[in-house]
């Protein structure tokens, strides 16, 4: 049916189809791709638009019930002078980082806006709950709404763009922050061909079954629009596929046997609506279900099948570090604690489900997706498909999310083979159910550990034990078994230790790579015990730990001495001031509230983090060229998820030539055009891409003072066509005209690789597994009703040591953000394979469950890092959940061990300390 409809101010007549949503209306009929589509259920509320006045998720409505309405979207907000301030607001306080929800936040915000002018927090948390946002930590977003709605005089000045050689340091809003507020960002789901087949991918229900497939040629005959079935069978190349070289395991398309419920055995490829109508269930397959594995403890027995045929058994990798002498160690404590921990698989909950589309150009393929990793991909899609990895070329889209679900290869393969047999594009856009079965989560890890300490408080030995559910197949498993036990003991002097890691097979979802590898979960049982132990010595908890922390020039348990830039102690010094106000506050509050209603706690949680990849190589190239007419060109290969990267890559470069970061043009990371940067994962990219960047940035500013002769001392500028060198009160130029170009087109080019020095890690565990660590400590300040069980947050205080802040608007972001999922991690998230498969019953944080947060930036430099700067991403997450369950026991008195930290978990901990039963 046809309908008329104004939309954004302008009268359209578009063709609806019979039950098609709003949301398809307007991303693919009026190409207003703005209005971003995460669920397909409400859930999310990244479609959100103002229909007539009124805020709706455009998922939930039908496009007829719009006849005759009027609708905003995103791309009305940005079109709008009256929304001006909201929007700067936004990139001011950095509300804006991965982008993919802020379309939803900003007509939320615009929306609430128009009926109330000047809303409290309160308000405006109530107003933008329903879009949920997986980066920021929704403070940002809620400060911008808030003071859009001041008079002028109360409007903060736009912060100016820094002068030549200071860009680093600035808190200057993101470089592609201004594409994320007016909707013209370009995600995965927003680009796809006209022409292009959608491809369905055929799924296991089991956990663990064989199956036979039936009578392909029959099953598309009888269904016009398939063009294709592709089975192992029709795989060119190999069908396998990992995260890391020595333990690739995973086939693309499963031959015969399936390891996990959501398995990829079949695709099929065609016209876009016989696809999208299509019912997989239809597929002729035959399953056999078989017993699955489903604990790590059942699939680590010696008799346990195997659930990879020729395998000695379950065990993936075992991780182990020891030093000093345990035995003496614990004979020297005066005071010795211990205790089991619990942690479930954490579904990564990205708002943009993954999506992407594959175009065969000749005997190439080209692959347009959402990836943290685009050479690494390039180079398994060119394995898979029988090709040399330069027939393969990946152009990353913006990405929508990804804390570590991003870098193992998904979707790839499955549009390439599409594509390449079709001769045509094909796309896929995962559903939010699919993307839940079948891309990889947090480990799920029980962890038994011991320490000790003597009656002076100091600490004399540990033991740690954990075993790591690593699912069907390896992707991050070893690097998380590996990382652990290196981390295990947290940035604390601990002369006797042994930690010891398994990552387990079973038949359970993939575990990879999740904002920390691991380190999360054991920082949860170690922290914990920290806090009974300074309980039983009647010692300040935060005295404690300063008592205990690095400081330079001391060894960790591998070995490694820490010459300088340990930064722990510093931490846990600036929340000195916030410890003595929330600790007080919680006893006067105690003292006058009877203890059956409800009790302030008070915890504190530290962090320590190597920066990159463990022991092994992990390099990142950084170009930057010039050309003849004076543009400045970074070739900037780190994948930026909303962490930031192409900001602080380009103020690290800028500063480096000693140029202004608005003279740089940059050049993202398609691989045909950009150099291998790395995957962005392990908080690496600032380290080790920003090293590589100030390198070449450096070698390129020699290149070009050389063409004028000139000192290190000049200054560097540019007007078109000319190079212009100003030294000792005197002016050069150079017509860049006048030099050869090269291949590629530059005058002057610079080129340079930054691979952190380390040492692998003996038998024992020694060795040097890093060349940078970030530090940080957090305070959590929270109620807990004793008859409900429920926990309020009241506030988290945060110090981090970043070493330098390269942008503090974007530390503060990712510090937000971090903590947010810590939350999660805390107190709500949990994934139920079989039974969790959208975002109403798989829970994260809203804008009304991130308390206020107070951030403190510590710098203390690493020589190892560029310009003393250290990692943040996986750090900021890591001490929040130890310092919430330490502050319940603060409260309440007791110690919840298996996570998440759900009402009904801290109500029966309750009745069992008083001796409550039923």
């Amino acid at each position: 049916m046809k309908i008329d409809l104004e939309v954004n101010g302008r009268t359209v007549n578009v063709q609806a189809r019979p039950g098609e949503r709003l949301t398809d209306l307007l991303r693919d009929r009026l190409s207003l791709t703005g209005t971003k589509s995460g669920c397909d259920a409400g859930d999310c509320g990244a479609c959100s638009v103002i229909i007539n006045d009124d805020l709706c998720c455009a998922c939930l409505v039908a496009a007829g019930q719009v006849a005759g309405a009027r609708i905003t979207t995103v791309e009305g907000i940005a079109a709008d002078s009256r929304w001006q301030r909201l929007r700067d607001g936004f990139l001011r306080h950095g509300a804006a980082q991965c982008g993919i929800c802020t379309p939803g936040m900003l007509v939320s915000a615009a929306a609430l806006l128009q009926k109330i002018s000047r809303p409290d927090r309160s308000t405006v948390e109530d107003a933008l709950g329903g879009v949920l946002c997986r980066c920021t930590g929704y403070r940002a977003i809620v400060d911008a709404t808030i003071e859009a709605g001041l008079d002028d005089a109360g409007h903060p000045a736009t912060i100016e763009t820094p002068g030549a050689g200071n860009a680093v340091g600035s808190a200057i809003p993101r470089l592609d922050g201004p594409a994320k507020v007016t909707g013209e960002e370009k995600f995965a789901a927003d680009t796809v061909p006209a022409d292009a087949a959608l491809v369905r991918v055929i799924r296991s229900p089991h956990q663990a079954a064989r199956f036979t497939i039936g009578d392909i040629d029959t099953f598309r005959r009888e269904r016009p629009g398939i063009d294709v079935v592709l089975t192992a069978a029709d795989i060119p190349g190999r069908n396998l596929f990992g995260a890391i070289p020595d333990f690739e395991d995973q086939p693309v398309l499963a031959s015969g046997f399936t390891r996990f419920s959501g398995e990829a055995i079949a695709i099929v490829a065609g016209d876009q609506d016989a696809m999208a109508a299509l019912d997989t269930d239809e597929f002729p397959v035959t399953w056999h279900p078989v017993t699955p594995l489903q604990t790590p403890e059942a699939a680590a027995a010696q008799d346990a099948p195997r659930i990879h045929a020729g395998r000695a058994g379950n065990v993936l990798v075992e991780g182990y570090v020891q030093t000093g002498d345990i035995e003496l160690g614990f004979a020297n404590a005066a005071h010795v604690v211990e205790g089991t921990f619990l942690t479930p698989f954490v579904e990564h909950a990205s708002i943009e489900p993954e999506a992407g589309y594959a175009l065969r150009r000749g005997d190439r393929i080209e692959i347009h997706a959402c990836t943290q990793a685009p050479h690494m991909d390039r180079v398994a899609t060119a394995q898979i498909l029988g090709l040399d990895a330069e027939a393969v070329r990946i152009v990353p889209s913006a990405c929508g999310g990804g804390f570590g679900s991003k870098i193992d290869l998904s979707l790839e393969p499955f549009i390439a083979l599409a594509a390449w047999h079709l001769g045509r594009p094909a796309y896929i856009r995962y559903t939010r159910n699919e993307s839940m079965r079948s891309t990889t989560k947090r480990h799920p890890a029980k962890i038994r550990a011991r320490i000790g300490a003597d009656a002076e408080g100091r600490l004399t030995a540990m033991t740690f034990d954990s075993i790591f559910n690593t699912g069907a197949y390896a992707s991050w498993g070893p690097t998380v078994a590996n990382r652990v036990p290196i981390h295990a003991s947290g940035p604390y002097c601990i002369p006797n230790y042994r930690a010891h890691s398994r990552a387990v097979h079973t038949n359970g979802p993939i575990a990879g790579a999740f904002r920390g590898f691991g380190v999360p979960q054991s920082a949860i049982a170690q922290e914990s015990l920290f806090h009974e132990l300074a309980l039983a010595l009647e010692i300040d908890q935060l005295a404690f730990r300063i008592a205990n922390a690095l400081t330079d020039g001391m060894a960790t348990p591998t070995g490694q001495v820490l010459e300088q830039g340990v930064g722990i102690r510093a931490c846990f010094k600036a929340l000195q001031p916030a410890w003595d106000r929330e600790t007080a506050a919680a006893r006067e509050f105690n003292a006058r509230t009877p203890m059956s209603t409800v009790r302030r706690g008070v915890g504190i949680g530290s962090c320590w983090y190597g920066c990159g990849n463990t022991a092994l190589a992990n390099p990142s190239t950084i170009r930057i060229g010039l050309t003849a007419t004076a543009r400045v060109v970074l070739h900037q290969g780190a994948t930026d998820i909303g962490q930031g990267s192409n900001t602080v890559i380009g103020q690290i470069a800028a500063d480096g030539l000693g140029i202004k970061l608005g003279d740089l043009t940059m050049v993202g990371n398609d691989t045909d055009v950009t150099p291998d940067a790395g995957k962005t994962s392990a908080s690496r990219q600032t380290v080790i891409s920003g090293t590589a960047a100030l390198r070449a940035a450096r070698l390129l500013r020699t290149r070009i003072l050389r063409q004028a002769n000139a000192g290190e001392q000049a200054t560097i500028s540019f007007t078109p066509g000319t190079l212009v060198i100003h030294e000792d009160g005197r002016m050069r130029t150079v017509d860049l005209g006048g030099l050869e170009e090269n291949e590629r087109g530059y005058v002057l080019e610079a080129e340079d690789t930054y691979d952190p020095p380390t040492v692998p890690l003996d038998t024992n565990g020694q060795g040097i597994p890093y060349s940078v660590y970030g530090y940080g400590a957090q305070i959590a300040a929270l109620t807990v009703d004793m008859e409900l069980g429920t926990v309020k947050l009241d506030r988290i205080i945060a110090a981090h040591d970043v070493g330098h802040a390269i942008n503090p608007v974007l530390v503060i972001g990712q510090l937000h953000g971090g903590i947010a999922q810590g939350i999660g991690l805390a107190l709500m998230e949990e994934y139920v394979d079989g039974k969790t498969g959208n975002l109403h019953d798989y829970l994260i944080p809203t804008a009304g469950d991130v308390p206020e947060i107070e951030t403190v930036i510590v710098e203390v430099p690493d020589p190892a890092g560029p310009l003393g700067a250290k990692g943040l991403g996986e750090h900021a997450l890591i001490p929040t959940a130890p310092a919430i369950l330490n502050a319940i026991r603060d409260a309440a008195g007791v110690r919840i061990n298996r996570l998440p930290a759900t009402p009904d978990r801290v109500r029966a901990a309750i009745k069992e300390r008083s001796g409550i039963h039923g």
